[in-house]
């Protein structure tokens, strides 16, 4: 069932959404050569809570898997979500996905980016900034005349013109109430296909992208989905919102 939420829900939202987007750009701002992830998680942890909110991440569960330990999910290179923070180094030529989610006043907000770590190769600099246009691309189809079909072909089109691969294990989803809700936003599909696109609609559209194949493993973890040939892969989100049949982003600062 898809949630439809109110001026008032969508603001609470937005509160979430807008200590997600200072986290994201806090823990970039540390990002560097020489710091490990476990460093950055407390980073995040330390802001959020100052914030008199609650890491959504930090103790979630799924079947088969143990709580979440982190508060940001800290992916490296072929690692493409759900990596957890750990004494791990950044290393030069390094690229970092970054995922944060907050509830704060029973709402969540969650948001993505990818970083590079010094000096990264043109291979990987291209992967990070088709992801990114990716999502840009996605979120201008979510308007009122459109299904969600239309965003997930918007991307996969774009993205496969770039000769890069898109995580079909994976997808976008509701946001709001709860930290996934209905509807799934695949990154890819057909136009005109899936549920319409509704005012007060709040979903996070993350496209998941690979340098080589779009299959992926996970971890003995329980968490950390890799990619099946050992090649980068890249990731960016938003929250957004549907307010008068268009588009708002959410995780903005």
């Amino acid at each position: 069932m898809i949630l439809i939420k109110s001026k008032k829900e969508i603001d609470f939202i937005r509160e979430s959404s807008k200590i997600v987007a200072e986290t994201l750009q806090l823990v970039k701002s540390y990002a560097k050569v020489g710091k490990t992830t476990l460093e950055l998680d407390k980073i995040a942890e330390d802001y959020i809570l100052s914030n008199n909110a609650i890491p959504a991440f930090k103790g979630y569960s799924q079947a088969g898997s143990i709580d979440f330990p982190g508060t940001i999910c800290s992916s490296l290179n072929d690692e493409v979500v759900h990596g957890i923070p750990s004494n791990t180094v950044l290393k030069d030529g390094d690229i970092l996905s970054i995922d944060v989610g907050v509830k704060k006043n029973g709402y969540f907000g969650d948001a993505a980016l990818s970083v590079s770590i010094g000096d990264v190769s043109e291979e990987k600099s291209h992967l990070m900034k088709v992801t990114e246009k990716s999502l840009y691309i996605g979120i201008e189809q979510a308007k009122t005349k459109n299904r969600i079909g239309d965003i997930s072909w918007a991307i996969q089109e774009y993205v496969e013109s770039e000769g890069l691969s898109i995580v079909k294990d994976l997808c976008g989803h509701g946001v709001g109430k709860y930290l996934h809700e209905d509807p799934q936003v695949p990154n890819f599909g057909r136009p005109n296909s899936g549920a319409k696109i509704k005012d007060g609609m709040t979903i996070a559209i993350e496209p998941m992208i690979n340098i080589g194949t779009e299959e992926v493993n996970v971890k003995s973890d329980g968490w950390t989905v890799v990619t099946r040939d050992g090649k980068a892969s890249a990731h960016f989100e938003h929250t957004i919102a549907i307010i008068n049949g268009k588009p708002e982003i959410l995780s903005v600062c």
